[in-house]
């Protein structure tokens, strides 16, 4: 099972996950005839942003993560989006399964703060996969081949994909993380004041700091 290769066939939100999820569909191959009886299957997801251009506005709000655009040159290298796993069943050949990919849209990430700064166009990702193969010899022998390390593909994600996944999840929303004390301060504040929501709150002392 030294043939075994793995291509991205598209990429949609699962609709019914619990946290945002990422279905990566992948084609799997064997090569012809051969026989897999199962596959434990390891998947580290990584950024590389390198690989397109951006607006005037996309670099203004990825200033945070690269820098100046004159540094880009430096700062813009590969990060790490996600690690995923699956279990694919049996097959002969080759087969496409779904590879879930569990997504957040916390600012704090730096892959979810990368995604949110993009208007438009796709995302430049590499797929490196290892794991587990099970299968037969020639002989009727249980066979376990590790998949071969340099087995990767590459994807460019529709930025519109990530978008209405996260819409799905969060719709017009977006989440922002701040320390115990901090929400304890703002949740008097609301109080205090008679506000009915964070929401109001926020916009309050926003107001009140002026443009």
């Amino acid at each position: 099972m030294n043939q075994l290769s793995f291509e991205v066939a598209g990429a949609e939100a699962d609709r019914y996950a619990a946290v945002p999820t990422l279905n990566v569909r992948l084609h799997v191959s064997a090569g012809a005839g051969a026989d897999v009886h199962a596959l434990s299957l390891r998947c580290q997801i990584r950024i590389e942003p390198q690989r397109r251009r951006y607006t005037r506005a996309e670099e203004e709000r990825l200033l945070g993560l690269f820098g100046e655009t004159p540094r880009w040159g430096d700062t813009l290298r590969p990060f790490l989006w996600a690690h995923a796993s699956a279990m694919v069943p049996g097959f002969v050949g080759f087969t496409e399964v779904d590879l879930p990919v569990p997504c957040t849209y916390d600012f704090e990430v730096a892959a979810a703060k990368y995604m949110h700064s993009l208007d438009d166009g796709e995302i430049p990702l590499v797929l490196l996969f290892n794991g587990t193969a099970f299968g037969r010899s020639a002989d009727g022998a249980l066979r376990v081949d590790p998949v071969p390390w340099h087995c990767e593909s590459t994807y460019r994600l529709p930025v519109a994909v990530w978008r209405a996944m996260m819409d799905l999840y969060f719709p017009n929303q977006g989440w922002l993380r701040l320390p115990r004390h901090t929400l304890d301060a703002l949740e008097r504040y609301k109080s205090v004041e008679g506000l009915a929501t964070m929401e109001q709150a926020v916009e309050a002392l926003l107001k009140a700091g002026g443009p």
